[in-house]
């Protein structure tokens, strides 16, 4: 338990992290990573260059400090960061190298104004929230090495299969290398994927959602081949063009909290942008193995035809199953997009699951809201970095 005196100075700070929190953590990653290189084999480079890891640190400190006097108000937030933290192998004795490093970053950032008392105050609170952060994610290790076919932190896999989906879209199958069988998960789970790029200097991991039901052979993940340019793009280039079937990866045990609720059996709704349909296709191949008669209605929105990964199985599906429907809209080639229109549409009692790019999954959720749906009936999560974007649905 933290001590009053802690708690009303971690209180007094937040204000000053609201204004010069994202300049705090910018400092901390670049001593850390000065200190520590070795850490940039965990960390993603890509949300790095592009200030994402930054302002998600710093958005998640802000918001411990506003609840320190009750941390449980966080813990939706704890669970979702630990379990991408399990499934990027951190490990507990990396906890205290973090903590120096933020609380000297604090320091040089706010200078004088960080008084000892202040300090003391944050390594205190820090200490709290790290030993919560470790029980937890062991507890995750836990119950991921122990399942059948589990193991901890990463394993190396073997591409066995490799399906263009789309123009830029391609799924990879996965068997493990040794042979075990694959574990089980929930659908709309994901995995951590290592690689060794050749001519870089570091590993990078990058984190893709499981596109098929569970089964005991394979996992398939389904990537978008980024551009070039965008600091995104080293893995899903590397992915598209260098790795080929007998090819090998680091994989980490399927994690993640956005699956599907499989105790309803009211209708279940699918928004997909772009990409975002590949959770999606898990959800729909689990409901279709094992409550065939829940209405399923399937909308995705992408670019062009060209563009809509798993259109012709969906299509399929559409005409032979009777409780499911698809529906695409193509934003270049018609102008066509899932307007407030077409969710006025959607049945009232539908669970709505929404995945995509967040500009997209931002105006969803928003639509939804003022369409009347309740907080409980929309499920989404911001993959990525992204702790603190405009949660609409509390709204």
């Amino acid at each position: 338990m933290l001590s009053q005196e802690t708690r009303t100075i971690i209180k007094a700070t937040a204000p000053v992290l609201a204004q010069h929190g994202t300049t705090i953590t910018t400092e901390f990653y670049r001593s850390l990573f000065e200190a520590h290189p070795e850490l940039l084999n965990v960390f993603n480079h890509a949300n790095q260059a592009k200030g994402r890891q930054q302002t998600a640190l710093a958005n998640t400190v802000y918001a411990a400090a506003v609840h320190i006097d009750n941390l449980e108000a966080i813990l939706p937030s704890v669970m979702q960061i630990a379990q991408k933290h399990v499934s990027l192998g951190i490990v507990p004795e990396q906890y205290p190298i973090v903590g120096e490093f933020l609380l000297k970053a604090i320091k040089t950032v706010l200078g004088d104004a960080a008084t000892p008392e202040i300090i003391n105050a944050w390594a205190e609170a820090y200490g709290v929230i790290a030993d919560v952060f470790i029980s937890v994610e062991k507890g995750m290790y836990d119950q991921a090495a122990e399942q059948t076919g589990g193991w901890r932190l990463f394993k190396e896999f073997t591409v066995v299969e490799k399906v263009q989906e789309s123009e830029l879209i391609t799924s990879f199958y996965l068997k493990p290398t040794d042979g075990a069988a694959v574990p089980s998960y929930q659908p709309g789970q994901y995995i951590s994927v290592r690689v060794k790029i050749p001519g870089e200097q570091y590993l990078m991991i990058r984190q893709y959602s499981l596109s098929k039901a569970a089964d005991t052979e394979t996992f398939r993940i389904s990537v978008k081949r980024e551009t070039d340019q965008d600091p995104n793009g080293k893995v899903s280039v590397y992915l598209h063009e260098q790795l080929e079937v007998g090819g090998l990866v680091e994989v980490t045990p399927p994690a993640g909290e956005f699956v599907l609720d499989e105790s309803r059996q009211t209708p279940v709704v699918f928004l997909a942008g772009g990409v975002g349909i590949t959770p999606l296709m898990s959800m729909t191949e689990r409901l279709l193995q094992t409550s065939a008669n829940r209405p399923i209605h399937f909308y995705h929105a992408a670019r062009s035809e060209k563009d809509a990964a798993f259109a012709d199985a969906l299509t399929k599906l559409d005409a032979e199953q009777e409780h499911l429907s698809y529906i695409s809209f193509f934003s270049e080639t018609d102008g066509q997009f899932i307007t407030r229109e077409v969710l006025a549409n959607v049945p009232q009692n539908a669970d709505i699951y929404v995945c995509g790019p967040v500009g997209f999954m931002e105006s969803m959720i928003a639509n939804l809201i003022d369409l009347g749906f309740s907080q409980e009936q929309i499920h989404y999560e911001f993959f990525g970095p992204s702790m603190a974007l405009k949660a609409l649905a509390t709204v």
